[in-house]
């Protein structure tokens, strides 16, 4: 083994023991291994960092901010309330997004898919008190399976399609791998349903991470006639299911319903009384058509209301609001607010929002103008002022384009007149031009430490094709099946490429191990084809670890992932599907 090969291989083994360990952030782990085998002469500085102008991790960055339009626009919320919205379990919200993500991805790049869900199924997961942990690895890996479906099902098929051309072999047709790749994601699918559950790690920390102080405001909505909520039972428009949330009653034309059951029709014009937590309170006024009834002249309108905060203030001990009812107070006139819910400490506020008498220590919840904090943080009407950070109003009056451009999006994409990375560039710019997203929310949407890894790990994979570490592993599987016949081949060029895949990216993973396809071919005297069909399942199957697929790196930060959680979750996987291939594969392409 040469210098070269032996720095890689241990620089390699240190940066994955500091990931197992937990010892330091993935994209620092990354950068420094980079860093590493640069000063070591393995790689250029060219080479470790042309991740960085990768076509694949640019799509990535792309996609965060179409995503991030569909959010602002309501369009990712439509989604998530028709896909999952009345689904309760962890198993039924699998099977919906099964149904969906499976033929997505079989005709989509896998990345945008999974843009598209991680944040729809973090959304559900908040709602539903489930840690995103045991969804959004089984989200990646349902991306994964269905890239196996198709020929464009992933860029992989595509590569080592544009291979077999090269060498003058007849190139696959749009669904002949679907042939194997429809059983394989059945067994794949199957095992997320049965095995996975046991599997995942269920993150507690996380949902605290998800959720809120307990303060409970008290807030009354009004259901208008274009209100979505209107005919559904309070059951099935998800109102029993965001976190910190109750439906105390529904006032009806002058009379109280309560206690609300989940079977209580909802009616326009009705008024609803919630009490709840902030980021409960901010699901709600995100729902079109249910407004705070405190102030009739509340802003609803799209357009204005990104010109609006929303802020808390403490009703101070000398405030002239005190004795004041709500509506008496007229935070309109006074202080051009609008009063969107009460807090009360130490007790919960039975009575009207409206008719509620101020005190002191009171926390109202206001909707107010760009430069309400500035101009009453030292007002003496109230302790404390604060902006609600999360809290931003929805771009609803552009839902139709970010939609328009979402469906150009997957015109682009299925019919391949421009490259994934162009199409997703010129629907990002379109996103942000359209006013559909800002320039500022665009950068922000940006996961740069998914990013930074991404890229680096193109420098990694580089050097262990520019040692020869590659060669040497390869070498030593085609010599030690040469014996044994070409079904041991098969199954040895499937767990190479697996384990290879695991390493670095599974194009690279694919174009490696290719050429030992075509030498094993001739070295048994037989069709190369089983071996080149292996190599594609194989190259995708990154089920171990967060590195080998960019659908895992996705959602290794969002779902609050360690590294071995990939390897508990997807290394059984991983070898029931190399038993599937290895059985199933010279069957349909025979010897």
């Amino acid at each position: 083994m040469t210098f070269a090969a032996g720095i890689t291989v241990f620089v390699i083994m240190a940066m994955l023991y500091a990931l197992i360990k937990n010892l330091g952030p993935a994209d620092v782990l990354f950068l420094g291994a980079a860093t590493i085998l640069v000063v070591a002469r393995v790689i250029s500085p060219a080479e470790a960092f042309a991740g960085f102008s990768n076509t694949g991790m640019l799509t990535v960055a792309f996609m965060f901010v179409i995503a991030a339009g569909l959010r602002e626009t309501g369009v990712l919320d439509y989604i998530g309330h028709g896909l999952l919205g009345k689904v309760e379990t962890k198993n039924a919200a699998l099977s919906r997004l099964a149904v969906v993500v499976l033929p997505m991805s079989a005709f989509l790049n896998n990345t945008p898919v999974v843009s598209m869900f991680v944040p729809i199924v973090i959304d559900w997961c908040r709602r539903n008190q489930i840690s995103p942990s045991k969804m959004l690895i089984p989200l990646s890996y349902l991306a994964i399976l269905g890239g196996t479906l198709t020929l464009i099902g992933t860029s992989t098929n595509l590569v080592v399609n544009g291979l077999m051309i090269e060498k003058g072999m007849p190139g696959m047709s749009l669904f002949e791998i679907g042939k194997i790749g429809i059983p394989y994601a059945i067994m794949g699918t199957a095992y997320l349903f049965f095995a996975m559950r046991f599997l995942l790690p269920d993150r507690k920390e996380l949902m605290e991470q998800l959720g809120e102080s307990r303060r409970e405001y008290l807030a009354e909505m009004l259901v208008e006639e274009s209100c979505r909520l209107t005919g559904e039972t309070v059951e099935s428009a998800g109102l029993r299911k965001l976190p910190g949330l109750f439906l105390i009653a529904i006032n009806r034309r002058g009379e109280t319903i309560g206690p609300v059951g989940p079977d209580q029709r909802i009616e326009a014009f009705d008024r609803l009384v919630f009490t709840g937590i902030v980021s409960s309170i901010i699901e709600l006024g995100r729902i079109g058509g249910l407004i705070p009834v405190t102030d009739p002249h509340y802003e609803v309108s799209p357009q204005l209301q990104r010109g609006r905060k929303l802020s808390e203030a403490v009703i101070s001990s000398n405030s002239p609001l005190i004795g004041k009812t709500v509506r008496e107070a007229d935070f309109r006139a006074t202080y051009g607010a609008a009063v969107v819910a009460v807090h009360r400490g130490g007790q919960r506020v039975e009575s009207k929002v409206g008719e509620i008498r101020l005190r002191p220590g009171d926390t109202l919840l206001l909707q107010t103008g760009s430069h309400f904090l500035r101009a009453h943080r030292n007002d003496p009407a109230f302790y404390l002022v604060s902006d609600v950070k999360e809290w931003r109003a929805m771009r609803r009056d552009r839902t139709w384009i970010s939609l328009a451009l979402f469906v150009l999006l997957l015109v682009l994409m299925i019919s391949g007149v421009v490259e994934t990375a162009i199409a997703a560039l010129l629907v990002a710019v379109l996103i942000v031009a359209t006013g559909c997203l800002s320039s500022g929310d665009a950068r922000k949407s940006i996961e740069w430490q998914v990013l930074i890894t991404i890229a680096a790990a193109f420098g990694i994979g580089k050097a262990i094709e520019n040692s020869g570490v590659d060669k040497i592993l390869a070498s030593v599987i085609v010599d030690f099946t040469q014996s044994l016949g070409p079904y041991a081949a098969l199954a040895a060029i499937y767990m190479l490429t697996m384990i290879v895949t695991e390493l670095i990216t599974n194009n690279a993973a694919a174009v490696l191990v290719f050429p030992f396809c075509l030498k094993t071919a001739v070295l048994f005297d037989v069709d190369p084809m089983p071996f080149i069909i292996a190599v594609i399942l194989a190259a995708s199957a990154s089920f171990m670890t967060p590195i080998g697929y960019q659908t895992n790196m996705m959602v290794y930060g969002p779902g609050g992932y360690r590294f071995t959680d990939f390897i508990r979750a997807g290394g059984l996987l991983s070898l029931l599907l190399w038993i599937v291939a290895t059985c199933l594969i010279p069957t349909i392409w025979p010897f």
